[in-house]
């Protein structure tokens, strides 16, 4: 397939008509418990909530330049050489959204494990509250690498469009999950990511970090051991809070972190581990102190 078509299909595609209204279903949620909150006089951090809603206005610049059609750009050699080929069909959609889902735990579990890509990821998890909005809390540099995590669906045979699409709607289906207003589900906690399962994703209670990966199904998580239900009152934020409602800062506060331990760090070797490792690990003259 063509690059000119696969572009033709995000501008032309009926499902995108459908992507559509569920983007308009989501804000609409998203303002309803704005409303709500505000009537109610409910305890919320506005200007924590305002930078969120300014942080999705950035990220809707972002994709109407280069930025945004990135992830086509770099999956289309992938697409060109695999000589497998997947038509898009009900079925195959069906299928493109289960295979995504499982790429998005692996993708999303793959940032929590490792700075550089936390460095991103953590402006997710930056709130110390709950809420809708915190749905539109996402990194403004995530697009120029997360297409990455889809090249294996690209070589078994889906299209850029298809694999694109497939992780937007399971990005898309997490909106309604961040909410406090909807309780525990009983089965539905067991098998699918709610709103009690997701809680517990962005806790920072030690026994909630790194838990509940999932996007759509929480069965990955149950299935690789990263599942915890909802047992004790959550926490919400990092284990060291960032104390901004700048957007900028909060997109980039991490990466500067990162900088300051690099520049601290003796060997070529440690500088690597530092950006590429895992979160905790610092070289041990890091908290030797000076006699």
């Amino acid at each position: 397939m063509s690059f000119s078509k696969i572009i033709s299909l995000f501008q032309e595609s009926n499902i995108m008509l459908y992507v559509g209204y569920f983007f308009l279903f989501n804000t609409s949620l998203i303002i309803i418990e704005l409303f709500i909150d505000f009537l109610i006089k409910k305890e919320r951090r506005w200007k924590d909530s305002f930078a969120n809603i300014s942080i999705f206005f950035l990220n809707q610049l972002i994709e109407k330049t280069i930025i945004g059609s990135i992830g086509v750009i770099c999956l289309m050699p992938f697409h060109w050489i695999t000589p497998l080929s997947i038509s898009m069909n009900t079925y195959t959609w069906i299928l493109a959204f289960l295979v995504a889902d499982f790429t998005y735990y692996w993708m999303h579990r793959l940032e929590h494990e490792h700075r550089i890509l936390w460095a991103s990821h953590s402006v997710h998890h930056s709130s110390e509250d709950y809420n809708l909005t915190i749905s539109m809390r996402l990194s403004i540099v995530e697009g120029l690498f997360e297409w990455v995590f889809l090249i294996p669906m690209i070589l078994i045979g889906f299209s850029p469009f298809q694999a694109i699409i497939g992780l937007v709607l399971v990005a898309q289906f997490q909106t309604w999950i961040h909410t406090e207003y909807i309780g525990k589900l009983g089965w539905l906690d067991e098998v699918f990511n709610t709103p009690s399962v997701h809680r517990v994703h962005h806790g920072s209670n030690n026994k909630y970090l790194d838990k509940n990966y999932g996007g759509f199904l929480i069965i990955w998580d149950k299935i690789f051991g990263t599942f915890q239900r909802e047992e004790e009152k959550v926490i919400y934020g990092l284990t060291k809070n960032i104390k901004t409602n700048n957007p900028i800062k909060i997109n980039f506060i991490e990466y500067k972190n990162i900088w300051t331990d690099v520049k601290k760090c003796k060997t070529l070797s440690h500088k690597l581990r530092i950006i590429f490792g895992n979160l905790v690990w610092k070289p041990d003259y890091f908290y030797k102190k000076k006699s």
